[in-house]
């Protein structure tokens, strides 16, 4: 769990419920941002809070880095001259770098804990040399003896080391502090506001999995997680209830290449690992005995085939369908009367409605002076004024936030908007989630002098404890209308199939008080299920008409995809395809603000 540190200690707490304070594993700080300026000290990180099921069985991979030269000057402070003569260097020799010879350290030779086998004395050079009080030779004195005839040993005062060479540590294992992963604005572009950065991800993976295992992400962001796990070769799971971060994710997965990394075991696939990287891990039971060092795995050093590259492997987009069923059995006033906290909901929702108004494309807002609850009505639970030269009366009718709004409700909130006096000028329908039919008894609805708008909803009134008032809150946004033609193709090879253009939104502008025309410039994506069953979308095809990477996918793969097909991925024309009469198709599109509308078209009947 990634926190900042106002919160961590509220994260622990909690975690310490959930999994057991036993179970608790590390904190690591990771460096995140510059210091910024202020009244107190800067923060420049953020927390990772890591728990196990169960920390006695928990998988773990040791990572290592490059030493630095702030690490390598203040571990390795001595030299060995090639005339065999060892001193410790100078800061200045350090800076410049100019002293010819093999940098060391001097490593201790002693463990913790008194022994008498472990405290005899060491003959060195003609001294005599002894453990510290409470302290024990960590190899027999006769092995010590050895590392001395090979010129390993190195006293300092009345205290015995041996010399431990940079070449042979390269690297250092790395702990809880990374201070290393700061990504520059100018080395990456983030597409999304609290985009985590890769090595941050990656440390987690590596560390903690194999390749073939499988991560979950519950609240994914731009895909970060799903990006490095396919980098990986781990299997992944990724969730968000923010569509504007599940389109940025599946964008940049369709879009990524990965390097091609060499397989340990061919037949096994991915799951059978890597050909990793190795350094030796010399120790000075090694060098007293002459054996082989050991070696450690460099888990973030696969081997790299430069004849092969990768894309991201297929994955499939899945939500839960609209509840029908059981919330179709119990008729709708009776839901909504017996939940006493809808009430407590819409009242906030007024609050914020007044508060925020609602965004229209450009920054535009329909701002209100006054949203008050609405008496005499079930359906219509709020009522409200609009601040423009001339006031027009608004009428809200808000969704449950567990249900999508459906056609029965827009139904009878119309049915109470009719009855009305004065009749209200706009009509405004709020939901987290439209039904299609419900979207398109809206959009279809001809009412003279009155107009009806959709609204999405943010995610984030759903944890209004945890949002802050404010009015440049983006609580509620206008939902265009989609324009979208189903198109029978009439000679060629695909005669007698069908195609799907979509050629834009229609907006409410604001300023105007009207549906304009809008082009299909500022759609982010679409998707095409054609064979819709009205509970779940399952798209057949998928479309990013605002580019940005097929290029350069295309040009990088040219010689293993179909040009034609990678450049279709940024059309607002569908792929030929099959239907026979009566099947439904379904169009979903999310413009650039990540605000999503659906099309139900019916193939031999009315759209």
């Amino acid at each position: 769990m990634q926190i900042s540190d106002e919160n961590v200690h509220l994260v622990r707490n909690l975690c310490d419920d959930v999994f057991g304070r036993d179970n608790f594993i590390a904190n690591i700080a990771f460096r995140k941002t510059g210091a910024m300026a202020g009244n107190t000290i800067g923060g420049v990180f953020d927390t990772l809070i890591w728990y196990g099921r169960n920390a006695k069985e928990i998988k773990y991979r040791q990572l290592y880095c490059e030493r630095t030269r702030e690490n390598i000057d203040s571990g390795f402070p001595f030299i060995e001259l090639e005339n065999g003569i060892t001193r410790r260097l100078s800061a200045s020799e350090m800076s410049s770098n100019s002293i010819i010879g093999r940098r060391f350290q001097s490593s201790p030779v002693m463990s913790s804990g008194a022994s008498v086998e472990g405290s005899k004395a060491l003959v060195y050079q003609g001294k005599s040399y002894f453990p510290s009080s409470g302290r024990h030779w960590s190899i027999s004195v006769s092995e010590l003896e050895k590392v001395g005839v090979i010129g390993r040993l190195y006293p300092i005062g009345n205290t015995m080391t041996f010399k431990k060479y940079l070449d042979e540590a390269p690297y250092l294992p790395i702990n809880n502090l990374w201070v290393d992963t700061m990504e520059s604005t100018f080395s990456v572009s983030r597409q999304y506001i609290v985009q985590t950065a890769t090595k941050v991800i990656s440390r987690c993976l590596l560390m903690t999995t194999d390749p073939g295992d499988l991560v979950l992400d519950i609240t994914c962001g731009s895909g970060t997680t799903a990006y490095v796990a396919e980098q990986w070769g781990r299997r992944w799971i990724i969730c968000d209830t923010s569509r504007v971060a599940l389109t940025l994710a599946k964008k940049r997965l369709m879009t990524a290449t990965y390097e091609y990394y060499k397989l340990a075991h061919e037949e096994s696939g991915v799951s059978g690992g890597f050909i990793y990287k190795t350094v030796p891990h010399i120790t000075l039971k090694s060098i007293a005995n002459d054996e082989p060092p050991a070696t450690e795995t460099l888990y973030d050093q696969p081997e790299v085939d430069k004849t092969k590259i990768r894309i991201s492997g297929p994955f499939t987009v899945e939500a839960l369908p609209a509840p029908v069923g059981a919330v179709n059995s119990v008729p709708l006033d009776e839901a909504i009367s017996a939940d006493t906290d809808y009430s407590a909901k819409q009242s906030d929702w007024r609050e914020e409605l007044l508060a925020t108004g609602i965004l229209g494309r450009g920054g535009a807002k329909i701002e209100f002076s006054r949203v008050e609850p609405l008496s005499g009505t079930v359906y219509l639970q709020a009522e409200a004024e609009t601040k423009e030269e001339t006031a027009r009366r608004a009428v809200v009718c808000f969704a449950d936030e567990t249900k999508p709004m459906d056609s029965r409700m827009v139904k009878l909130a119309l049915d109470e908007a009719e009855e009305l006096r004065p009749s209200p000028k706009l009509i405004v329908f709020a939901a987290f989630q439209f039904d299609p039919e419900a979207a398109k008894d809206i959009d279809d609805m001809k009412w003279p002098g009155v107009t009806l708008l959709k609204v999405q909803m943010n995610t984030d009134l759903m944890t209004d404890d945890l949002k802050k008032k404010r009015t440049s809150n983006q609580s509620f946004w206008l939902v265009g209308q989609p324009d979208v033609e189903l198109i029978k193709i009439e000679k060629g090879k695909d005669k007698g199939k069908y195609q799907v253009r979509v050629n834009g939104f229609d907006y409410y502008d604001v300023k105007a008080g009207k549906v304009v025309s809008g082009n299909a410039n500022r759609i982010a994506m679409w998707s095409l299920d054609t064979n819709y069953d009205g509970l779940a979308l399952e798209p057949m095809q998928v479309f990013f008409p605002m580019g940005g990477g097929w290029d350069r996918l295309a040009k990088t793969l040219k010689t293993e995809i179909n040009q034609d097909l990678i450049e279709s991925y940024g059309s607002v024309v569908s792929l030929p395809f099959e239907i026979k009469d009566n099947t439904t198709v379904a169009v979903k599109i999310i413009d650039d603000r990540g605000i999503e509308s659906m099309k139900v078209l019916k193939v031999g009947g009315m759209t």
